[in-house]
């Protein structure tokens, strides 16, 4: 095919603020995890597919397998999802002491 471009596993995007390499990177409604670390404004690659153990509130956020999760961008951590964007959805369990959750991204 002529228009195609690449697979869109992973996309380099200009980081909206630092991250590190794991650390969730939300821009608009596309969503990935950073593959390697990248000052704001500096190109990284962010995976936008795959399954991720990722940061929660281990304090009232609970998830069962299937549960719709969305990314907290101020607090840096997976939510349940409510108004923002479904990032992916929950793959195990993750209880109020559990501090991340396996999250299918994409």
């Amino acid at each position: 095919m002529r228009n195609f471009i690449q697979k869109g596993d992973n996309i380099t995007v200009a980081a909206p603020a630092a991250v590190s390499s794991g650390d969730g990177v939300q821009i608009g409604t596309l969503f990935g995890v950073a593959a390697t670390d990248a000052d704001s404004g500096a190109a990284v690659a962010i995976a936008t597919r795959g399954v991720f153990d990722l940061p929660k509130e281990n304090t009232t956020d609970t998830f069962a397998v299937g549960d719709a999760v969305e990314w907290d961008a101020g607090n840096d951590r997976v939510a349940a999802l409510d108004t923002g964007v479904q990032i992916g959805v929950a793959v195990e369990s993750a209880g109020a002491t559990k501090a991340t959750v396996a999250v299918k991204v994409g």
